[in-house]
C-alpha cells in the first residue's frame, strides 16, 4: 500500500454526556485534558486536518487554549456519525474525500493504525468504510461482551461484528478446549475511515434490527449492503478510557513515559 497515495482528514468527536466519568474530555492526563491528548496524536499522522467536533463550549475551549482547531455542531446528534456528517456539510468537504472518525477517549491511539485505514479505504474503491481489528488476546477477551468481534470474507472485508465469540469453534468447544482455534479471532477497534459520500448518507439510513440487537451502529452498514474493508495490526491498542480504573491505567502510562 502507497502511504503517500491520497490526503484525508481526521475528525474527533467530543461530547459531555458519559454517565461513568462526567465531563470526559476535560479529564486531566499528564497535565493536559484528554482530548488534547487526542488531538495531539493524531497530529502525528500524514492527516492534512485535525479537528475535534463538539457541542459543548467547554470542549472547544480547552481545545483552543491548547492550540487544537475545533468546530461547534448541533447539540441535537444521537450520534457521532451524525456529528461528523455535520461538520462534513460544513466543511464542504467533497463526497470523494476521505476522513477518519478517532474516538475523543482514546488518548493512546496509534498513529501508524489511523494512517492505515485511511490508506486502506483509498485503496479499496470496493468499500465505503474501513476500520481496524487486532488479535484477539486470550479466551477472556473472546468471552467478553465488551470486546466487539468481526469476522472477515477473504478479501479481508467485514462479514459481520458481534458482542458473542465469533467466529465459534464448533468441534474444539465441544471437546473442552480451554484454548482458542487459529488463527486467533479478530477484536474489531473503533476506528472509522468513511468516504465523505456515504457519511453524509449514513445517518438517513433506517436502523438495523440487527444494530439495535446487538448496540453496534457499524452494522446498519453491512445491513444496508455497504462494504467495510479491515486493516488487521498485530500491535496491540493501547486502552481507551470508558471507567475510572481505565483512567487511572491511562494516567499511570503517561506518567512513565
Amino acid at each position: 500500500m502507497d502511504m503517500s497515495a491520497c490526503s484525508y482528514s481526521i475528525l474527533i468527536p467530543a461530547r459531555m454526556a458519559s454517565t461513568r466519568l462526567p465531563d470526559k474530555p476535560l479529564l486531566d492526563i499528564g497535565g493536559l485534558p484528554m482530548i488534547v491528548r487526542v488531538a495531539q496524536r493524531a497530529a502525528l499522522t500524514q492527516a492534512e486536518r485535525v479537528l475535534v467536533v463538539t457541542d459543548h463550549p467547554l470542549i472547544a475551549q480547552a481545545c483552543a487554549q491548547h492550540g487544537v482547531a475545533a468546530l461547534m455542531t448541533r447539540a441535537d446528534h444521537p450520534s457521532g456519525s451524525d456529528r461528523l456528517a455535520e461538520a462534513c456539510e460544513r466543511l464542504k468537504l467533497a463526497d470523494d474525500e476521505i476522513v477518519v472518525n478517532v474516538q475523543g477517549d482514546e488518548p493512546l491511539v496509534d498513529p501508524a493504525c489511523i494512517d492505515a485505514v485511511a490508506h486502506l479505504l483509498a485503496s479499496r474503491e470496493d468499500c465505503d468504510m474501513s476500520t481496524l481489528a487486532a488479535p484477539v488476546a486470550d479466551m477472556e477477551e473472546f468471552l467478553n461482551p465488551n470486546a466487539v468481534k468481526v469476522v472477515l470474507d477473504a478479501d479481508r472485508r467485514a462479514l459481520y461484528f458481534s458482542r458473542a465469540g465469533i467466529p465459534f469453534w464448533r468441534d474444539g468447544f465441544a471437546s473442552g478446549a480451554q484454548t482458542l482455534p487459529g488463527p486467533a479471532p479478530l477484536r474489531h477497534i473503533g476506528l472509522y475511515g468513511y468516504r465523505v459520500g456515504f457519511l453524509k448518507r449514513f445517518p438517513s439510513l433506517q436502523q438495523a434490527p440487527l444494530e439495535i440487537l446487538e448496540s453496534l451502529e457499524q452494522l446498519r452498514a453491512l445491513w444496508h449492503g455497504y462494504r467495510i474493508a479491515v486493516h488487521v495490526t498485530q500491535n496491540t491498542p493501547g486502552p481507551g478510557v470508558d471507567t475510572p480504573e481505565d483512567l487511572e491505567r491511562v494516567r499511570a502510562i503517561f506518567a512513565t513515559s
